[in-house]
């Protein structure tokens, strides 16, 4: 029998504090067989990444391996000297990171890091030589005028060309065993698809095994052939990915099952309705009351309460709305051409489609953050294009947004207490007692402690982040809220607490939401309707039911079709 490529036993990963030494792997066992795959799945602070980065031993800070053992080939990685690491590195060991715009550097261009990491793998060594190397790697990635591309930075490649760009240098020596950690966790659904399958076929063609970390349980099963379930620096369960999803035996794999937009969406989809998914799950819990974030019984409330409600007035008319940009030496751009949409008080509207589809620039025109090239946007009953500077100001009082990224929209400088009452303050409502008094209801409503007040944006994880952002747009107690993909980069367990939010909040507010995002999962757990767009058009609007249903256009059923998990049986 033929010995496993990569063995880990008992390996234990602690970081030295003031306090003493923080263990953040607690004994972890698996075993990867030669061009297998393994998927580590879990939330954030769960020890996914810092197992990846222990077995090349690239700890940051005052992380150490403080015991078992890593071995690749029956070499002990976790004694091995820096030297011998130098060796394995790149050439046995690919690395493909999470965020390409913060592991590339934006002063050197793609090619000189390229070709930079083909000099220190040792697989090429003259200019010339190096040169058409870093192109074959480059075009590998999937990157056709190559070429070209060499001389071109970071910033000017669109989210997805980056990441191509990592995983291109990550197999530019053809290693054994290629680590992808979150490597399309900021990216469309369909991008997304695109650089997995990408990735997939080129570990196939060079015999690479691959381990794989992600916080999406639909994703790790549909990509990987075992998975491997981490909480709190354990391992509480490991097995096929498909058996695990099907039958999930930890309460917190059943937490992150019940918590996956992509799975709960799957369900929905094959009980043919919210209220079948519901009672088909209910049998599953085993978590403790309170503990279960369930997206499906979010969406049953959803669909009951506007059942209820009959025929609702427009909150939001947007008519004929086009916006043509003027981009210098290259002409005209049109990012929103003829969009028109309605979305009746207390429902929510969701906005969905690719990076670049016009999305954010409908969100940005309805703030009157952009004002329109033509068209015509009324909100309750006023007409944008025609409101003087003071009517505006107070209906931005009734209007919020929520962000996408909760770290650059809120301002570091400021503590909690500050951001939350900004609008009150702008807005000259109450007294500063009575200021006070609404951040610690909006804290409440947000379910985060008081004791927040005091601290500032970077002490806090990145869904507490978010949920300040929220309070904040709640302050002024609007009647619609714009969000522009606000759970997009937070984890399955997070974003399923948030989810939960706005809808209870939307529930005892009567708030009218627009969500925009270009995750479909989402979509079907939180919005009443839909409206697709592509380049700048809407292509398809019905109701979530009828657009999952009954999708009318090629470009919405690929939008479907990329959902994580979309080719996987679920378990009853």
């Amino acid at each position: 029998m033929s010995t496993p490529l990569l063995q880990v036993n008992d390996l234990e990963v602690g970081f030295r504090t003031q306090d003493g030494v923080v263990q953040a792997v607690r004994g972890v066992n698996f075993t990867l067989e030669r061009g297998g795959s393994l998927a580590i799945v879990g939330e954030s602070g769960s020890g996914k990444s810092t197992l990846a980065h222990a077995i090349i031993n690239l700890l940051p800070g005052t992380g150490h391996i403080s015991g078992g053992q890593v071995l690749l080939d029956g070499q002990d990685l976790a004694t091995a000297s820096e030297h011998e690491m130098e060796q394995i590195r790149g050439r046995k060991i690919g690395f493909v990171p999470q965020d390409p715009m913060s592991n590339l550097n934006p002063v050197w261009s793609i090619g000189f890091q390229v070709e930079e990491a083909i000099r220190a793998n040792g697989i090429a060594s003259g200019r010339k030589e190096v040169r058409q190397r870093a192109i074959r790697v480059l075009k590998e990635a999937g990157l056709q005028d190559a070429d070209r591309r060499l001389k071109q930075f970071p910033h000017q490649f669109s989210g997805g060309m980056r990441q191509r760009v990592l995983i291109g240098m990550g197999l530019a020596a053809s290693p054994q065993l290629l680590i992808a950690d979150e490597p399309t966790s900021a990216l469309d659904v369909t991008v997304q698809r695109v650089i997995l399958d990408h990735l997939e076929s080129l570990t196939r063609e060079l015999g690479t095994t691959l381990l794989f970390i992600t916080h999406d349980l639909g994703l790790a099963a549909e990509r990987a052939e075992q998975l491997l379930v981490m909480y709190k620096g354990r391992v509480v369960e490991s097995g096929p990915s498909v058996e695990i999803l099907q039958h999930p035996r930890h309460p917190y794999t059943q937490r992150l099952v019940a918590a996956a937009p992509s799975l709960a969406s799957r369900r929905i989809q094959a009980s043919g309705s919210i209220a079948a998914a519901e009672s088909s799950i209910a049998a599953e819990a085993s978590t403790a009351a309170g503990d279960e974030i369930d997206l499906i019984a979010t969406a049953e409330a959803r669909a009951e309460a506007l059942q209820a409600a009959g025929t609702r007035p427009p909150a939001i008319i947007v008519e004929n709305l086009t916006k043509v940009f003027k981009i210098r030496g290259a002409g005209e751009f049109t990012a929103v051409d003829d969009v028109s949409f309605q979305i009746p008080k207390g429902t929510t509207m969701a906005l969905v489609g690719e990076s670049g589809s016009g999305k954010s620039t409908v969100a940005k025109m309805l703030l009157k953050l952009e004002n329109a090239t033509s068209g015509k946007i009324v909100i309750d009953g006023n007409d944008l294009s025609t409101v003087s500077p003071k009517e505006l100001f107070r209906l931005r009082s009734q209007m919020q947004p929520v962000f996408q990224d909760p770290y650059g929209s809120l301002n570091p400088l400021r503590n909690i207490g500050n951001t939350i009452a900004e609008p009150l303050t702008i807005h000259k409502i109450g007294t500063k007692a009575s200021r006070r008094e609404r951040v610690f209801e909006l804290l409440e409503q947000v379910s985060l402690p008081r004791t927040l007040v005091s601290r500032y944006p970077n002490e806090l994880s990145g869904g507490q982040r978010q949920r300040i952002a929220i309070a904040r747009a709640l302050a002024l107690k609007p009647d619609i809220v714009i969000l522009d993909e606000a759970v997009s980069a937070l984890d399955v367990l997070v974003q399923a607490q948030i989810l939960r939010l706005l809808a209870d909040l939307q529930a005892e507010l009567g708030l009218t939401y627009l969500f925009i995002t270009h995750d479909l999962a989402v979509v079907r757990v939180i919005a009443d309707n839909v409206c697709v767009m592509q380049n700048g058009r809407i292509v398809e609007a019905a109701s979530t039911d009828e657009v999952f249903d009954n999708p009318k256009e090629q470009y919405t059923r690929d939008l479907l079709a990329a959902i994580p998990g979309a080719n996987i049986e679920l378990g009853a």
